[in-house]
């Protein structure tokens, strides 16, 4: 079809030529930003330019000028004079000249477009490709479709023509600048365009399903194949890993024969991949370096721990400390990560940590919001829910430079249960069996100080003197070679002792000192299975990210009110006493009563091997998050429903009635009927997204329900609500689990 424009005379049918040409071109214009066309030999860039005015502005412009028209004929049916209707002639006759070239140049562009939109069907992509020769370049003839099932596809195809070589990875599928290039990769890779004319679109590589795999996983009794994963990691970091794990292999070998015995069900053996980012790139060798100097080992101890767990457990673990060596692993096209991953991601679990998170992000592209289902991260100190989904951390103040991932707040895994929104994942008391098998209760009157650094030591001089007065006292503070030591002279100093010689020194202590800081380290758990007294300092006013340099940033709102919480609320005295560090007084008596008082070695259960199996195993056989909807292996009989009162998180209202609470229970009591059981009226029920519902506020009787699920929160409190508090019972020494729980690996 061509359309051609004649001149004519008479200003009637100039206004009528007009008219019916400027409707024509808006029966057949399609949105500037929805459409692309490449003739043969020119850039997207030179396109585009060319393409300014295009017919949409030509379509504006000749309506413009009708409307002169029009008006002109009016006026000549009014009589007017000859000198009238030239000066309404003038006013659109400065631009005629060139109004008439981009009509013919808009014209040709219109023919070719009609010979497009009869050659294909829109919306789908009529693609042609012609090669002239080596030397002559393809022609390319491509229109982006207009398809309310792909929204953003114009968007995205603007993009990629605009950024494809900001990253290589652009070019390994294919894409050359092209819009053929562009609207292939965007139907076959990301999915944001409808599939190519004639073609019927798969599933993207990175979308396709693997091979049902189907084999159980066996208890075993060796850690032979970890020791093999190991090897391929080097360096400070995973050489401490694989010490540990060798030191207690015989515990866990032992573990497993007795869990062999009464364990009763099987999960599918998973393929698994642990990455701890801590440890690789730039922040890695940081991190390596101060592993030899006294720096943090309890990230580190939680890492060797799960990797033996989940080798006992029956599953085949790979772990990776480096960045190229993960970006193997998972598949990632080469490039900066902009791109998804080439294939279907074969690990069924990737455990990392915040680092490694964003290593998955920048290698992942698309298919990392696919996949963050597998992710399971360690996180020592918690990410409440607050925190964790962007959009509402950002609109209320909870943003910091972690959280925002908007993960399950249970894929986040903890080093102590302090955070019941997310789950306890734990570590094994490095000497508990065998200490308890040992006569530990004759202690020579010396204590050991917990604080490898001297830094940790600052402002303690007084409280170490009171202590020194009463006993004799050791340390393991590294110290520089040529560094003069700034400690106490009344302590004896032993440097940096590897594990095995600092466990000796705590078998011969009768107390374990806290200095403030370290904050919640595996340490005091560790000395009071070798049965040592745990003695800490109370933190006035409690320590919180608002109040703390350390705490600062991290994704919660806990109140930090000794050193060590968990062993404070769950095991407490004898084993553990906490006093004010600045009362020399009370300090005195707390260390004379303590030397006077005979303990036992104590290890809770869940820090024990079979505690950590038993809880690990439970977290891979019940927790799902990539099915729509996440629902609690719990049955409803174990549902405890509290209203607390103003003011207070569900962490401490249940706690009041010494339950916990269970954040997977929230989806049963979030509606009106579980307000009129508790005998409550409500003015009004709202569903709305507040962390901190559902919830009841007295001041109107109005009844909150939550409308964001990601949002249910144990933690969080308002001084003007009372929360809708969903408490359990857990068993003695395993707060993780309830007696509900089905006990799949029994152990005697």
């Amino acid at each position: 079809m061509r359309v051609a424009l004649r001149p004519r005379s008479g200003c009637l049918l100039l206004c009528l030529g007009l008219s019916a040409f400027t409707l024509l071109l808006q029966n057949l214009w399609v949105p500037q930003e929805m459409s692309t066309y490449e003739p043969a030999g020119r850039s997207p860039a030179e396109d585009q330019g060319q393409q300014g005015l295009g017919l949409r502005g030509l379509t504006l412009r000749l309506e413009a000028l009708s409307n002169h028209v029009e008006r002109l004929s009016r006026e000549q049916n009014m009589k007017k004079t000859p000198e009238d209707l030239h000066l309404l002639l003038q006013s659109f006759r400065q631009d005629q000249q060139a109004l008439a070239r981009l009509v013919k140049k808009e014209l040709e562009k219109v023919s070719r477009r009609l010979d497009q939109f009869n050659h294909s069907n829109l919306p789908h992509i009529s693609t042609t490709r012609e090669n002239h020769g080596t030397n002559a370049g393809p022609t390319e003839r491509c229109v982006v479709p207009v398809d309310t099932a792909y929204p953003v596809c114009a968007e995205k195809v603007e993009f990629l023509q605009a950024k494809w070589q900001s990253d290589p990875c652009y070019a390994f599928y294919g894409v050359d600048g092209t819009t053929c290039s562009v609207l292939t990769y965007l139907s076959q890779i990301e999915t944001f365009c409808p599939p190519l004319p004639g073609h019927k679109r798969p599933a993207p590589p990175w979308r396709q399903k693997p091979p049902l795999y189907t084999k159980k996983a066996e208890l075993r009794s060796t850690l032979s194949l970890l020791y093999e994963a190991i090897s391929n990691s080097s360096g400070p970091a995973v050489t401490f890993m694989r010490s540990r794990v060798e030191m207690m292999s015989e515990r866990w070998e032992q573990a497993a024969v007795v869990m062999r015995l009464h364990n009763k069900t099987h999960a599918s053996q998973m393929k698994v991949l642990l990455y701890p980012g801590a440890l690789a790139g730039d922040a890695g060798q940081r991190f390596q370096a101060m592993v030899e100097r006294g720096g943090p080992l309890g990230e580190l101890v939680q890492w060797a721990d799960l990797s033996a767990c989940l080798t006992i457990l029956g599953h085949n673990v790979t772990l990776s400390d480096s960045q190229h060596h993960l970006h193997n692993l998972i598949g990632a096209a080469p490039g900066r990560g902009s791109c998804p991953i080439k294939g279907p991601l074969t690990f069924d679990l990737i455990y990392t940590d915040y680092h490694g998170l964003a290593h998955l992000r920048g290698a992942m592209g698309l298919a990392f919001q696919h996949y963050q289902c597998r992710f399971r991260i360690l996180d020592s100190f918690g990410t409440e829910p607050a925190f964790n989904l962007g959009s509402y951390a950002r609109s209320q103040g909870y943003k910091t430079l972690w959280g925002s991932w908007g993960l399950h707040p249970l894929q986040y895994m903890t080093m102590f249960p302090h955070t019941p929104d997310n789950s306890f994942l734990g570590f094994v008391s490095e000497e508990a069996a065998r200490a308890q098998e040992s006569d530990l209760t004759r202690k020579e009157k010396m204590a050991v100080i917990y604080g490898k650094q001297e830094y940790m030591w600052q402002g303690k001089s007084e409280y170490v003197q009171v202590i020194s007065e009463e006993m004799q006292t050791h340390a393991t503070v590294y110290l520089p070679p040529g560094h003069v030591s700034t400690l106490p002279s009344s302590v004896i100093n032993h440097g940096l002792l590897s594990q095995q010689h600092f466990l000796r020194l705590l078998r011969r202590a009768k107390v374990f000192v806290g200095l403030g800081f370290p904050y919640e380290g595996p340490a005091p758990i560790e000395a009071i299975a070798l049965g040592c007294v745990f003695l800490q300092p109370r933190l006035y006013p409690p320590h919180s990210s608002d109040k703390n340099e350390f705490y600062k940033g991290k994704p919660t709102t806990r109140q930090i009110s000794s050193q060590h919480p968990y062993a404070e609320d769950f095991i407490g005295k004898p084993h553990v006493w906490t006093v004010d560090a600045t009362n020399k007084t009370q300090v005195r008596e707390a260390v004379r009563e303590l030397l006077r008082t005979e303990v036992k070695p104590l290890t809770p259960r869940e820090f024990s091997c079979e505690g950590m199996l038993e809880r690990l195993h439970h977290y891979i056989t019940q927790q799902s998050f990539c099915t729509a909807s996440v629902t609690t292996w719990l049955p409803e009989s174990a549902l405890r429903v509290h209203l607390g009162p103003l003011g207070q998180s569900c962490v401490s209202v249940c706690a009041r009635s010494t339950l916990v609470c269970e954040p997977s229970l929230f989806q049963r009591l979030n509606n009106p009927e579980v307000f009129t059981r508790l005998g409550i009226g409500c003015s009004g029920t709202m569903e709305e997204v507040n962390h901190i519902f559902p919830a009841y506020t007295p001041w109107g009787r109005h009844c909150r329900l939550q409308q964001e699920p990601l949002l249910f929160s144990c933690a969080g409190s308002d001084p003007s609500h009372r929360r809708l508090c969903p408490c359990r019972a857990y068993r003695p020494g395993q707060v993780a689990l309830s007696p509900e729980d089905a006990p799949a690996m029994k152990v005697v």
